[in-house]
């Protein structure tokens, strides 16, 4: 099938899409916040008025490049999700698994909605994705984490490459030996990862990229080299990205113009990929 990247809106390509013929799905919904999302790209330039000081006493000047925004509004987000989803369980292939990535406002509302389509036998793992950056409120404990839930279509029967997942360092090597120690562990359900990195080589300004590190660990596991995975809410491209890296193949959409030209930056110059948009097809 090949790298196609869809600007269209994504239920309308997902009812096209043959049944059984993607491996997997990652989904970044939006997280209705009720806010706009919003993220400001800047560069940094030598300069001895800057406006701010870097290592050795260096002076710096801040230069704005421009900003990207969008809405993060679903007046209810289950009723705008449902025939998303049952179209994604419909294209999964019997041995596939979708992971929805969502957060705390939403998740529990959401783990129903997915019960009820994908089944509660087929709910495999919560994984935590805890960071720490940003702003600390002082009114709550702060919030430095998502949600990603896993479904398979058939639980009995799911693609898990155990032995493709990158080990992490024990907390504690001491006590598990030098043999182990230098070997690593299997990560659990939380998975403690940066966000992407502010001054970052893989940043490209978008306001919800998610890091390379979290979808390459996902697409290792869960697929095998040459198989679709699918990614509706495509956002920056990161999922394309990791797929040319693992040597799956993609299917992308979405329906927000930033989006798509935040991609096409990304993509530039790299071959086989197919753009498709609302007026070719």
């Amino acid at each position: 099938m090949g790298h196609k990247i869809y600007f269209a809106d994504n239920l309308d390509i997902l009812q096209s899409l043959p049944s059984e013929s993607v491996s997997l799905i990652y989904i970044d919904p939006p997280f209705n916040t009720g806010k706009t999302q919003a993220r400001t790209q800047i560069k940094i330039e030598k300069s001895d008025e800057g406006d701010r000081t870097g290592f050795a006493g260096q002076r710096y000047n801040t230069v704005k490049m421009g900003s990207q925004a969008y809405k993060d509004v679903f007046d209810d987000l289950p009723i705008f999700l449902e025939p998303r989803l049952i179209e994604a369980r419909r294209i999964l292939k019997p041995n596939g698994s979708i992971y929805f990535h969502i957060d705390y406002r939403e998740v529990h509302y959401c783990k129903i909605l997915l019960d009820q389509i994908f089944g509660r036998e087929s709910f495999l793992n919560e994984i935590i994705w805890a960071y720490d950056y940003g702003a600390r409120t002082k009114k709550k404990w702060p919030t430095k984490h998502d949600n990603i839930l896993w479904y398979a279509k058939d639980p009995d029967n799911y693609i898990f490459n155990v032995d493709e997942i990158e080990r992490i360092p024990y907390m504690a090597p001491g006590l598990v030996g030098p043999e182990k120690a230098a070997i690593g562990k299997l990560p659990t359900d939380t998975w403690w990862h940066t966000i992407v990195p502010t001054n970052g080589k893989e940043k490209t300004g978008y306001p919800t990229q998610k890091p390379l590190g979290i979808i390459r660990r996902i697409v290792a596991a869960s697929s095998n080299p040459g198989d679709l995975v699918l990614d509706f809410f495509a956002g920056s491209g990161t999922t394309g990205m990791v797929c040319l890296e693992l040597d799956r193949e993609f299917i992308l959409i979405d329906s927000n113009p930033q989006a798509i030209e935040t991609m096409k930056t990304r993509f530039d110059g790299m071959y086989g990929i197919e753009w498709v948009t609302p007026e070719s097809d």
